[in-house]
Order: structure tokens, then C-alpha cells, then sequence
């Protein structure tokens, strides 16, 4: 029997064909974990599924790439579902994928995840972004549906606590691939032409899918960049979106989200009262002390009797002229016997004192006083001052001091 001889792209061909006619190869799950993971311009996805022992080459197109809801990495466990054929020309059959979900968690988490750490990266989450919201708002947009139960909460809390407030609904698709870049007009139309004092942005309770709009990066970076300060309020309690983390407050549910918007105008209310009552008490408290001091003052004597609060003064006066009398008078004494003790001791170092005793000062011819004899020679004359009167002497003989 002859072989036949076929050619490579022949080869490739027959492969191919017997892979696509293999009913199980159609449309089959793959279970692997991502490596060697590349993104092209094109939009079209490149990467390998491997286990412990193989790997497959993989690709997942433009198209079917479009309905991922998280970004692939290297390192994932995923399950992909597609079809196995060859390519021609390369001779390698691979994994054609249609879709692609996270093995072990679902692909909303993994998205979900993926981005919270993005935003978080980036900043989006730090609390000196978050803006206070206003105390007493006067006009507040609430962007979600109108068709929902939440608008109708949000209403309902305001206006019991808040009358006063101007709502203004933004009304937008809260579900739903439109849903994302309705809430990002609504909120960029609001800060545009500043329609409020304060934002809700929510919508009531659903499951994750329902929710999912409220976790797309195009409504997160919105919240971020409002200058509008916004309230998240996203489904229940339990549920947490990145729209909680963006915006400025976190509300559990929309009418937890309308309380914290506005104050309650009963507590308001009753705490004026209470500041009446205790200012009422204060100024009571104070007039009634100011009266006890004004009778208390009514019932002193120089209110009773003019003249005797004169008098009493005057009699305060003459002590007070008698006091200061007395004061100078001991004053004086005291500078008397002062003056009187140095006058004393002035007295008793005076040289008239001492020339009264019989001393006597010699002086020359030019007025010095002669302390030595060798001052003076025989035959000049002296002045001799006495205790009463002067001598004019001359010197007969100079006697040196003895020795």
C-alpha cells in the first residue's frame, strides 16, 4: 500500500479538521493556572494554561475578551471555556477562549478586588480627600432610579427630618451596562451647575450583579472628583462597594444615607428649648442677685440719710488729718535728733575746737600751714592762728625734732 506524502500545511489542515469535527473539543473547560500572559494592541489576548505537568497555548479575542469582568494575570487559576483547534501556521493547536471565570472565587470578586487595590493605590480611598458634609443643607441630588424603592425612602426620611431641603432627583439606570455612564453624567451634571449642597448616590438592595455598577471604575473616579460632597448608599448593610470607599461618607442603606444628610429638626427643636429654658434660668438667676444687691444697697444708712454719710466722712477725714499730723510730728522729731547728733559730731572734729584747747596753727608767708620746722629758716615770718585772734611772728632759731 503506497503512503501518501502530504505536505506541512496539509498536515496542519487534516489536524485541524479531525480537532473542530471532535464534538468534545467544541466547547470544553479547562481548568489551569496563567503564565506568560500578554495583552495586545489589537485588544486580543495571548497566555498559557498550565497544570503541574502540561501547559496549552491560549487565546481569547477582542470580542469575547469584552465581557471579562476582571483583568487576568499571571499566576491566576481560572477556568476557560472554549474550543480547541490548530493553527495552520504555526503547526500548535491551542484554546480558542469564549469566556474565562476565576477558579475557586467568582469573577466579580476578582474584579472587585482588582480594582479596590488599584483605586486604594492610587489614593482614592485617603481619608484627607474626604470632604465634611454641609450641617444644614439646602438643597440635596439624589441620583439614582425614580422607579425604585430607595428615591421613595430618601424622600420619605427628609422630609420628616428636614423639610426645609430642596430635593432634586437625578434620575439614572441603576443596573445594567447603560447604568455606569448614567451615574457618572448625573454626578458630573451636578457639579457642573452646583444643583446642591449635598449628593446621595445609590440605589436599594439586589444582588452583586444588580449592584455591580456601583463597583465600575468610571462611577469611582467620578465620586473622587466631585465637588460635591457624596453620600454612598449601596444596598443593604452587608454590601460594600467601591463607590463606599470613593465617597465621603459611607451610609449603610439610602434612608440611613437621608439621616445622615440632614439633622433631625425634633432634636433641633428640642435642644433650642432646652437652651431657652437654660438662658431663661441664667438671666433669672442674674436679676434676681442684682435685686438683693440693690435692696441691700437701699438699706445702707447713706442711702437712708445723706447728711450721715457725710458726716461719717468727715469724722473719716479729721482721723485721717490727725493720723498724718501725728506722722509728721514724730518725722520731724526723729531729722531733729539726726541733725543734732551729726551737728555734734561736726562739732567735736572742728580745728576751733582744738585751737580753743590751746593749740595753735602756724602758717608762712604764702598762707601754707608749717608742719616741719625745716619748712621755715630763722628771721621769716609766720602767722600763728590762736583759739581768739593771730600772731605775726618771726622766726629767731629753727630746732630740728629731737631724737
Amino acid at each position: 500500500m503506497e503512503r501518501p506524502i502530504l505536505s506541512v500545511t496539509e498536515l496542519n489542515m487534516l489536524v485541524k479538521t479531525l480537532l473542530d469535527e471532535e464534538p468534545l473539543l467544541a466547547n470544553i473547560y479547562v481548568r489551569g493556572e496563567i503564565s506568560n500572559y500578554k495583552l495586545y494592541p489589537s485588544g486580543h489576548h495571548y497566555f498559557t494554561l498550565k497544570d503541574a505537568e502540561s501547559a496549552i497555548r491560549c487565546v481569547m479575542f477582542r470580542g469575547s475578551a469584552s465581557t471579562l469582568r476582571f483583568r487576568p494575570e499571571n499566576g491566576m487559576k481560572v477556568l476557560a471555556l472554549g474550543r480547541v483547534s490548530v493553527y495552520p501556521r504555526d503547526g500548535v493547536y491551542q484554546l480558542y477562549c469564549n469566556e474565562m471565570i476565576a477558579d475557586g472565587v467568582g469573577d466579580l470578586h476578582v474584579a472587585f478586588e482588582q480594582l479596590k487595590q488599584k483605586l486604594y493605590a492610587e489614593g482614592l480611598f485617603d481619608a484627607a480627600h474626604k470632604k465634611p458634609l454641609p450641617p444644614y443643607p439646602e438643597r440635596i441630588a439624589v441620583v439614582t432610579s425614580s422607579a425604585g424603592a430607595a428615591v421613595h425612602d430618601v424622600i420619605r426620611v427628609l422630609r420628616k427630618r428636614w423639610p426645609m431641603a430642596k430635593v432634586i432627583l437625578l434620575p439614572v439606570r441603576v443596573q445594567g451596562a447603560e447604568a455606569p455612564p448614567e451615574i457618572v453624567g448625573a454626578i458630573r451634571y451636578a457639579n457642573r451647575w452646583q444643583v446642591a449642597d449635598l449628593m446621595i448616590v445609590g440605589r436599594g438592595g439586589g444582588s452583586v450583579e444588580d449592584l455591580w455598577c456601583f463597583n465600575d471604575e468610571r462611577v469611582a473616579r467620578a465620586i473622587y472628583e466631585s465637588e460635591i460632597p457624596v453620600i454612598s448608599a449601596v444596598g443593604h448593610e452587608p454590601d460594600v462597594s467601591i463607590s463606599d470607599f470613593v465617597a465621603d461618607v459611607r451610609a449603610a442603606t439610602p434612608s440611613n444615607a437621608a439621616e445622615l444628610a440632614v439633622p433631625d429638626q425634633s432634636e433641633l427643636l428640642r435642644g433650642l428649648e432646652e437652651l431657652r429654658l437654660r438662658m431663661g434660668e441664667i438671666v433669672g438667676g442674674r436679676v434676681q442677685r442684682q435685686s438683693q444687691r440693690l435692696s441691700a444697697i437701699a438699706q445702707r444708712r447713706a442711702m437712708q440719710d445723706a447728711s450721715a454719710f457725710l458726716q461719717d466722712r468727715r469724722q473719716t477725714l479729721d482721723l485721717l488729718q490727725s493720723r498724718l499730723a501725728r506722722a509728721e510730728e514724730r518725722t520731724l522729731s526723729v531729722r531733729r535728733e539726726r541733725f543734732t547728733a551729726l551737728a555734734a559730731s561736726l562739732d567735736a572734729l572742728s580745728p576751733l575746737k582744738v585751737l580753743a584747747r590751746g593749740y595753735s596753727v602756724v602758717k608762712d608767708e604764702q598762707g601754707r600751714i608749717v608742719k616741719d620746722s625745716a619748712e621755715v629758716q630763722t628771721g621769716d615770718a609766720v602767722d600763728v592762728k590762736l583759739g581768739r585772734g593771730e600772731l605775726r611772728c618771726r622766726v629767731e632759731e629753727c630746732r630740728g625734732e629731737e631724737r
